[in-house]
């Protein structure tokens, strides 16, 4: 069991054996890419992932997030429902992932309004990065095994 503790959003948090649910804009290749890269990243497999035009993202109500011009990742973390939007998702991904990925965590530290800029940036222009297209356009049967639609 791996117990890391930190304290975010005034809250500590053991990760511990927990598993999460990213959900992402599933018509975004460059969101999708990002999505096989974090599932790689993830050598304990806790992640699990969802598109936001999915039937989970709508009882969660979470489909507002993929809005094309103001959209962004959703990381819920399932043992308490906790939810983590934009910048604060990626940070706490360098969490789940652990390992060198912790280099980033300290990124927290940086105001949210300058951190949620940038993101936000990245979230206006991710169609003009690699265009729209369906997540599932070449299956990969070990992804698909964590995708819930």
């Amino acid at each position: 069991m791996i117990v890391i503790g930190h304290t975010f959003g005034g809250q500590v948090c053991y990760l511990g054996n927990m598993s999460w649910v990213l959900f992402f804009d599933g018509d975004c290749a460059f969101c999708s890419a990002g999505v096989r890269q974090a599932m790689k990243f993830d050598r304990h497999e806790r992640l699990k992932f969802s598109p936001l035009q999915g039937r989970l993202a709508e009882e969660k109500g979470f489909t507002e997030f993929s809005d094309e011009a103001d959209g962004t990742m959703v990381l819920m973390r399932e043992e308490d429902g906790r939810v983590y939007l934009r910048s604060d998702a990626a940070i706490q991904l360098t969490q789940v992932f652990g390992g060198a990925w912790l280099i980033f965590f300290p990124a927290f530290l940086i105001p949210r309004f300058i951190r949620d800029a940038a993101y936000k940036w990245v979230a206006r222009n991710r169609y003009l990065f690699s265009g729209k297209k369906d997540f599932c356009v070449f299956p990969d049967p070990a992804f698909e095994a964590r995708v819930i639609e």
